[in-house]
């Protein structure tokens, strides 16, 4: 069974940057596209940027391009996600599994909180 363990949140910020990492146990990991995703308080989760299995396509939500990259190391089972110029309305549970339609079991996510 396939199990993501996310982590790099913390409290930032305004302007400020972090870098999310998400482990994946999974044996064939090069074989799958990854996913981010975040859920805010009282909404429902949402994509945030996917990439393909060897990272050539990368797509991301309008509200976090030219902001957040999304990358992956297969030799590592690791997909990341750079985070630029964060606004306190990125403030949420970060997750990753595989892209809309194929998820799995959800990790626990790691807490982004963009405050002053």
């Amino acid at each position: 069974q396939v199990q993501f363990v996310e982590s790099g949140g913390g409290l930032v910020q305004p302007g400020g940057s972090l870098r999310l990492s998400c482990a994946a146990s999974a044996e064939f990991f090069s074989t799958y596209a990854m996913a981010w995703y975040r859920q805010a308080p009282g909404k429902e989760r949402e994509l945030v940027a996917s990439i393909s299995s060897f990272g050539r396509t990368r797509r991301y939500t309008d509200s976090v391009k030219g902001r957040f990259t999304i990358s992956r190391d297969n030799d590592r089972n690791t997909v990341y996600l750079e985070m630029n110029s964060l606004k306190p309305e990125d403030s949420a549970v970060y997750y990753c599994n595989l892209p809309p339609g194929q998820s799995l079991t959800w990790g626990q996510g790691t807490q982004v909180t963009v405050s002053s």
